[in-house]
């Protein structure tokens, strides 16, 4: 034991010694240490990097390149050709992809870049203008598909990255967050509910990925706010809960089949609702009843207000339009409204809509 003595006491020495030359260095010199991120738990984290969700989903999204034929202004009766870029995305590993219509849209020749370097003239299999989305597939054997995320779980304030071809710059990646969610009213589509993001979209980036730091496809980007040349980091992707709804529809029935009841609405203003003596944050305004359509049979009026479509308050034009949407033929639909200051309620029989040209 007497052996060990000196021992010991050297060992604590040398600790000392290093905890006090550590502490200097602390003191002096923080930079020296590594970098910790800790989160709101606590835990330890290296440093952010994307490189892992860019690697998981960049194999999914193609480039695309389009021409077609436009007819000379001049009036000479001869053509010109105009090209295009945008980008699409892998949904199914049997070679479905999915881009906007409006990248396609009366295209003569469709060329499609993989991200493996293979190019392929797609077959567009559906288009749904409504909602500005296009399915298309090409015979290239199995192809990685990008894992597809939820769009009912997206956060304001979640890190997204924008993968795409803007400009013809193949594979560009773009950072930000989700600035917005539920966008609408941006005259783009008729069914609008866009996810809005800062990172940036540009020509060429239509058709591409919006993911998540995991790799998941949240929305498909489609359009950047452009009214001047100061507006900038304001993009909007159409989320991947939708996209999956018009993909399941287009492969079953070549089109997307939607409910119509035959009216058009406005937004009450705070005022009328006010007036009205009902609550000023629901609440929309029939301005037209379409004759032979299933609400003018259900005995709906023009000047109308409906609160509510099957127990659900009604707060915007919007919202009311998605609701119907979502019917089927054949569908019975209750609505709740005042009319000259009376309740109502009636039930409707929802039809067809037909294909309507997107503003």
């Amino acid at each position: 034991m007497a052996r060990l003595k000196p021992v010991l006491i050297f060992l604590l020495q040398s600790i000392v010694v290093g905890l006090a030359a550590a502490f200097v260095v602390v003191l002096v010199r923080p930079q020296l240490l590594p970098a910790i991120d800790v989160d709101r738990a606590g835990t330890q984290s290296p440093p952010a990097s994307y490189a892992d969700a860019v690697d998981i989903a960049s194999p999914s999204v193609a480039n695309v390149y389009t021409r077609r034929l436009v007819a000379d202004e001049a009036g000479s009766g001869r053509f010109r050709v105009n090209t295009g870029v945008g980008s699409a995305v892998i949904i199914d590993p049997e070679g479905y992809l999915v881009t906007n219509y409006h990248v396609v849209r009366q295209a003569n020749d469709i060329r499609l870049q993989l991200a493996d370097g293979r190019i392929a003239n797609p077959e567009v299999i559906g288009v749904d203008e409504e909602t500005d989305l296009a399915l298309l597939k090409v015979n290239l054997g199995l192809l990685p598909a990008i894992p597809l995320g939820r769009s009912d779980q997206i956060r304001i304030g979640d890190v997204v990255l924008a993968i795409g071809n803007p400009y013809g710059l193949t594979k560009t990646v773009t950072q930000g967050i989700v600035s917005a969610t539920g966008r609408g009213a941006l005259e783009v589509a008729t069914f609008e509910n866009f996810i809005q993001t800062d990172a940036a979209i540009n020509e060429g980036n239509s058709g591409g990925a919006l993911i998540n730091t995991r790799g998941q496809l949240l929305g498909i980007n489609t359009a950047v706010l452009t009214q001047d040349t100061g507006t900038e980091g304001i993009g909007f992707a159409i989320p991947v809960d939708l996209v999956r709804g018009v993909v399941e529809e287009i492969k079953r029935n070549g089109r997307v089949i939607r409910g119509y009841v035959g009216i058009q609405v406005e937004q009450l203003s705070r005022a009328e609702a006010t007036a009205l003596g009902i609550d000023p944050n629901i609440g929309i305004l029939l301005s037209r009843i379409i004759e032979g359509g299933p609400a003018e049979r259900a005995g709906l009026r023009r000047g109308d207000i409906i609160l509510a479509i099957d127990g659900e308050p009604i707060r915007s034009r919007q919202q009311a339009l998605l609701i119907v949407a979502r019917l089927n033929p054949e569908d019975q639909v209750e609505m709740e409204g005042m009319r000259a200051g009376q309740p109502f309620r009636v039930t409707l029989t929802a039809a067809e809509r037909l294909p309507q040209r997107a503003r």
